[in-house]
């Protein structure tokens, strides 16, 4: 990720939209669906995990069938406890009732919305840093029936993984608020991961650095897969034709539709709004055209200074829709 200061103004929707599309979105509207579901005979474990008797009832009530019904009634039900939407009341009973978010929802503001969608991808993003379970069970395999999860033999770093995740999420951000409208097209996959894997000035990747991006998409496109349902992305996964063969490198793209089938990659407006305030919470300056409307002339100025000159012209705007004319002129 670029440094700070660097940072172009992002082109936010207004807050209500926003919000509009967070209810909408599949990982909210079940955990919400959910929390409005659980009653008296609800039942979690020491975790605050649905006890498995009741994911059927939870999966059926989201309307889910399938091989995967069970896992994604668990993850809404998670995504519920972790905003706020349920609330565990008594943890050696295992009961539960509504939290106080829930009601934000309906009778909150926008704001108060998206700050309880902000919660769901946080939760999101922790599961998308951790590898498959199957791989996990595996690992405990390895440790010689100990029990204890061995992660020399997952081969796994939980902070690099999120770390390595927060920059491809960094460089697609930056991508997404550039001049000239790059944000409005697709990223393919390979460039995303090649981003953060190809070293500065590397004109020719070596064959172990493209054995790097090839491997990273292949952990971009699990990962992709499970931040769509959060809202944060619009994602086109990889051809699985071109991963039938576990053992071999996929070959190049030659063209534009040969890329397509690479995966293709574009964050959402609610997405751009989550990775700027995860940005802010970081530390970092990641402004928003408008941020300027209601500044002296000189924060105008001094502000734009650095802005892409559409940005720049937008903020303008911004600022001169409060102002009257002769005003200012005058500042």
């Amino acid at each position: 990720m670029s440094d700070s200061s660097t940072l172009p103004p992002a082109r936010l929707r207004p807050e209500a939209e926003l919000a509009r599309d967070a209810l909408s979105t599949p990982v909210l509207s079940r955990a919400a669906r959910l929390a409005r579901w659980a009653g008296p005979a609800t039942r979690v474990d020491a975790g605050g995990g649905l006890v498995d008797e009741q994911l059927p009832d939870a999966a059926a009530e989201l309307g889910l069938s399938g091989e995967d019904a069970a896992a994604d009634a668990s993850e809404a039900w998670r995504v519920a406890v972790d905003t706020g939407l349920v609330e565990v009341v008594d943890e050696e009973q295992g009961t539960v009732r509504a939290g106080d978010e829930l009601s934000l929802l309906t009778g909150g503001s926008p704001q108060d919305v998206l700050s309880v969608w902000l919660g769901a991808l946080e939760t999101v993003l922790g599961d998308a840093s951790v590898p498959d379970l199957g791989g996990l069970v595996d690992a405990i395999a390895g440790g010689e029936g100990s029990g204890e999860l061995d992660l020399d033999a997952l081969d796994w770093n939980p902070e690099a993984e999120a770390e390595f995740l927060d920059g491809v999420l960094g460089n697609l951000y930056l991508l997404t608020v550039g001049e000239d409208k790059a944000g409005d097209a697709p990223v393919p996959l390979p460039a995303l991961a090649a981003s953060v894997i190809v070293p500065d000035g590397m004109a020719e990747p070596s064959n172990d650095v493209l054995e790097q991006v090839s491997d990273a998409m292949m952990r971009l496109d699990d990962q992709f897969r499970m931040l769509e349902p959060v809202g944060l992305v619009e994602y086109q996964p990889v051809d699985e034709a071109l991963m039938a063969d576990a053992d071999e490198e996929p070959a190049a793209p030659v063209d534009d539709t040969d890329v397509a089938r690479y995966g293709l990659v574009r964050l959402t407006p609610l997405g751009l709004y989550g990775l700027r305030a995860r940005l802010l919470e970081a530390g970092f300056e990641a402004p928003a055209v408008g941020d300027l409307a209601d500044k002296g002339a000189d924060a105008l100025l001094d502000g734009t200074a650095a802005y892409p000159p559409a940005a720049a012209h937008a903020e303008t705007e911004h600022w001169l829709e409060r102002r009257r004319p002769l005003e200012a002129a005058r500042e």
